[in-house]
């Protein structure tokens, strides 16, 4: 099986490369458009704001590469973010391949934002990203801003509010939390996507 990292600027690809050679997986790194069209899966990580990460898709000329995708696709944190319609991080326009907005997440005197730390995900329906150990369970979050409960909701978060901890739509998949950075949990979400049982 090929599986790439789309190279949209993110922090934390090292991270996420470690985790799927746990799963006995090398994962190229690449921006490179028949590179990403070829692999069997694809992951689209990222660590930041929406806005510059759209940008650097659309300088890298990736944005109808994606779009076209059919094999399964997983967006991580931001990278899962950058699946949707919009995201009120920049006023962004992103992929649109996941029909549901990103909004920012509200804060109060007893809620921080961003939203740091584990937190408990859990699944609202059967999905085979989210089978056995992956569906519920302890994850890391980094993020200010969260995709609401809607249609495309796999699994879901409370953090001053509820929202979205994973959506799908098609071949589209994506996780806020980070799952290299979950343990147990993250690597039986990676080993779901990847279609295989942690080693």
């Amino acid at each position: 099986m090929s599986v790439v990292l789309v190279d949209a600027g993110g922090a934390n690809i090292g991270s996420v490369r470690y985790a799927l050679q746990r799963l006995g997986v090398e994962a190229a790194l690449t921006s490179d458009a028949e590179a990403i069209r070829r692999a069997d899966r694809v992951i689209l990580p990222g660590v930041g704001a929406a806005a510059p990460a759209m940008a650097r898709l659309r300088d890298l000329r990736l944005v109808e590469v994606l779009r076209g995708l059919t094999q399964p696709v997983l967006g991580v944190c931001l990278g899962m973010q950058l699946l949707c319609r919009h995201s009120e991080e920049g006023d962004v326009d992103c992929l649109g391949l996941i029909d549901t907005p990103v909004r920012r997440l509200r804060g109060t005197r007893d809620v921080r934002i961003p939203h740091m730390g584990w937190n408990r995900a859990t699944a609202c329906v059967v999905h085979p990203l989210l089978a056995g150990d992956a569906g519920d369970g302890w994850a890391y979050f980094v993020h200010s801003y969260a995709v609401p409960v809607g249609a495309a909701t796999l699994a879901v978060c409370e953090h001053g509010e509820v929202f979205s901890a994973a959506i799908g739509q098609g071949n589209f998949m994506g996780v806020q939390y980070h799952p290299e950075r979950s343990a147990a949990m993250g690597i039986a979400v990676l080993g779901n996507f990847l279609g295989r049982a942690p080693a």
